[in-house]
C-alpha cells in the first residue's frame, strides 16, 4: 500500500505515523482520499541529550517508519512529511531555531531525505501543520478561510487560504498570541508587555488557579471544574482569560476575517465552559465585523502527525520522487 510517513516533534516527545489514503493514491493530479493512520507510534526526543541527540532521535525515528513500512505494506514509505516547533524556513527546509530543543540552523529536510533513501520531504512549523489538517479534514473542513488558534503552554495561529497555510514572508505569520491585549502588562519572553498568551494560555490560567487555590500541582483544567462549581475564585480567574482571548481574536478576526475560528489546545478540552462565554465575549465586541464560526477543533493530538502526512502527500501531487536528490 502507498504511504507516507508522518513526523509530529514536540518539546519532549516525538508523535508519527504512517499514514495511508482512502481513495485513490495522489498521481496524475488526482487528489488523495482522506488520510488513514495505518501506524501509529511515539518516542521522546532525547533533548536532555543535546540538540545533535534530538536530530539523530529524528532520524532514527524516520528510519524505524520506513523499514515498519517496507515490512507490513509491502513498500517503502513514498514520501516523509515533518513538524517541528519554533522558527521553521519551510522553503529552505531548515528548523532555524527552538528553544524547547536547543537547535538552531539545522537543515532537517536534507538529512531526513539522505536518511530515508532520497524521498521528498517536507517541513512544517508544527501549529500551521496542525492547522492544515485541522482546515483540510477536521473542523475547518469546506471553509475557504479559517483561522487555527490552540490555546497551551503557549498561543499561535495558522491562517487558512483555500487549503493551505499562510506561511507569512518570514515564517511568523499567525503569531497571535504576542498580539498586545493589555498593554504595559505582564511581561513576556518575547520581549513586549501584555502579550495575550501572558493571559489566556492553558499554561497561564494554570499558573493563577494554583496560586489561588494554594496547590501548585493544579492545572487549568482543574481550573474549569471548579467553574462549572462555581467557585468564586475560579470564575474570576477564567473570566480574566476569556476576556483577553476575545479581544485578540477580535483584533485577528478585523484583520483576517475568517470564515471559520477554530479553537484547540489544552483549554479548548473545557468544552462549553470554555466556548460558551468566548462566544457571548467576542460578539459583544464586534461591530462592523461578520461573526465567524467558533468551533472547537476536531482532530486533538492527532492534527500535527495528519497535517505533517498532508504535507508529505502534497509532494507527491507536484513532484516526481525520481527526481528529487538529496
Amino acid at each position: 500500500m502507498r504511504h507516507v510517513i508522518a513526523l509530529d516533534v514536540g518539546g519532549t516527545g516525538m508523535k508519527a505515523a504512517l499514514v495511508g489514503v482512502g481513495g485513490a493514491a495522489p498521481s496524475g493530479g488526482t487528489a488523495p482520499g482522506p488520510p488513514v493512520l495505518l501506524h501509529q507510534a511515539r518516542r521522546a526526543t532525547g533533548r536532555e541529550r543535546g540538540p545533535d541527540a534530538v536530530v539523530d532521535s529524528i532520524l532514527d525515528f524516520a528510519a524505524e517508519l520506513r523499514a515498519h513500512g517496507e515490512r507490513h505494506f509491502g513498500e517503502p514509505a513514498a514520501a516523509a512529511g515533518v513538524a517541528v516547533p519554533g522558527i521553521v524556513d519551510e522553503t529552505q527546509g531548515i528548523a532555524a531555531y527552538a528553544a524547547n530543543l536547543g537547535w538552531r540552523d539545522v537543515p532537517l529536510r536534507d538529512l531526513l531525505a539522505r536518511r530515508l533513501g532520497g524521498i521528498p520531504v517536507a517541513l512544517g512549523h508544527d501549529v500551521r501543520t496542525g492547522g492544515l489538517a485541522e482546515g483540510r479534514i477536521g473542523a475547518g473542513k469546506g471553509a475557504d478561510r479559517f483561522l487555527f488558534v490552540p490555546l497551551g503552554t503557549g498561543i499561535a495561529g495558522a491562517i487558512g487560504l483555500d487549503g493551505r497555510v499562510e506561511a507569512g514572508a518570514h515564517g511568523f505569520a499567525g503569531e497571535i498570541g504576542h498580539i498586545v491585549v493589555r498593554p504595559g502588562g505582564t511581561p513576556c519572553p518575547c520581549g513586549q508587555r501584555g502579550c495575550l498568551e501572558r493571559y489566556a494560555s492553558a499554561a497561564a490560567v494554570s499558573e493563577a488557579w494554583a496560586a489561588a487555590c494554594g496547590d501548585p500541582e493544579a492545572d487549568a483544567a482543574d481550573c474549569a471544574k471548579a467553574v462549572t462549581s462555581g467557585d468564586p475564585n475560579a470564575v474570576r480567574i477564567w473570566q480574566d482569560a476569556v476576556d483577553p482571548l476575545a479581544d485578540g481574536l477580535v483584533t485577528a478576526l478585523t484583520l483576517l476575517d475568517p470564515r471559520t475560528l477554530i479553537i484547540g489546545g489544552g483549554l479548548a478540552e473545557a468544552g462549553e465552559t470554555l466556548f460558551t462565554p468566548l462566544r457571548d465575549a467576542v460578539r459583544q465586541r464586534v461591530t462592523f465585523q461578520k461573526l465567524p464560526s467558533i468551533v472547537p477543533a476536531a482532530l486533538g493530538d492527532t492534527a500535527g502527525c495528519l497535517g505533517a502526512g498532508l504535507l508529505a502527500w502534497d509532494l507527491l501531487t507536484t513532484t516526481d520522487p525520481s527526481e528529487v536528490t538529496a
